[in-house]
């Protein structure tokens, strides 16, 4: 996809991480990214002028940008960010169920060869990556 790659390139260009872009109805485009000591909102604001100015060059098609940080469920897509976070507590939906179970919560262990080891209250249930549908990081308070 054009977009993503013109998104990525300059989000990383800039220093940030992309987290995940997500295209609305109606011609929404929103950009999630991070860094390692959080985004701000001048972070947002220099990311979105960016982008505005490159999707004009590129003629891009949308209505309305919106640039944020992932926010503190964030969302686990990448092996680096399962690395990242590994000790840290998160839930699983999977694609295809592992005895019986399609979500699961657990603290992300070792991933190795493509498959995360999660702590589920002292149970340790291996995962396949490439079953996962969705997971988010469990915001502690």
């Amino acid at each position: 996809m054009h977009v993503l790659k013109v998104i990525e390139t300059t989000v990383t260009g800039l220093g940030y991480e992309l987290v995940d872009v997500e295209r609305g109805g109606g011609g929404m485009l929103t950009v999630y990214l991070d860094k390692p000591e959080g985004i701000d909102v001048n972070d947002c604001q220099i990311v979105s002028n960016q982008l505005t100015r490159l999707f004009l060059v590129e003629n891009i098609d949308y209505s309305r940008l919106e640039v944020s940080s992932p926010g503190l469920d964030r969302p686990l897509k990448k092996d680096a960010d399962f690395v990242r976070f590994a000790g840290e507590k998160a839930k699983f939906k999977l694609r295809m169920p592992i005895n019986g179970q399609k979500n699961f919560v657990g603290l992300i262990g070792a991933l190795a060869a493509g498959v995360l080891q999660l702590d589920v209250d002292g149970v340790v249930v291996a995962i396949e990556l490439s079953n996962v549908d969705k997971a988010r990081l469990v915001p502690v308070f």
